[in-house]
């Protein structure tokens, strides 16, 4: 799978949503759309990422801008993470990694001396028209959403 580029449409992809059913990226088509990759819910830098982007969910939507997360996590796993910290946007399950090796965040890491594949925090901001438009990558959390915000407008 070739991995999409700033400036390119993003294929279609459809994952199971917490909302129920699945969702589309085409679902969002004539709004923008914030895509967050993250690792692992219910862990302390996911935790405070997802918590910044509940709480200036209502700006990104004054900006015709709707907010999904994405991680491997199960649903189970995020139903407990939405209702933990009271979540208004979906969170995706990516089980099967095939929506973050398109977008090229499914990588090796290392953490406490340990090589894994996993989530390299990232972030993307899709058009109106389903064109990618910007990316964030390797993305430390303090202050991130902001950053994002700031592309909207």
């Amino acid at each position: 799978m070739t991995q999409v580029q700033v400036g390119q449409a993003v294929p279609d992809f459809t994952l199971p949503a917490s909302t129920g059913g699945n969702i589309s990226l085409s679902d969002y088509k004539g709004k923008k759309l914030v895509i967050y990759f993250y690792p692992k819910d219910n862990t302390p830098g996911c935790t405070v990422e997802s918590c910044d982007f509940r709480d200036y969910n209502g700006q990104f939507k004054s900006y015709n801008t709707e907010v999904i997360g994405i991680s491997p996590d199960d649903l189970a796993s995020h139903d407990t993470f939405i209702s933990d910290f009271q979540l208004p946007f979906p969170l995706l399950a990516d089980t099967e990694h095939g929506v973050s090796e398109l977008f090229g965040v499914w990588k090796e890491r290392t953490w406490n001396g340990e090589t894994f594949m996993g989530i390299e925090r990232s972030t993307f901001l899709i058009d109106e028209n389903g064109v990618l438009a910007r990316e964030w990558r390797s993305v430390s959390v303090d202050g991130h959403v902001l950053e994002v915000l700031e592309a909207v407008k």
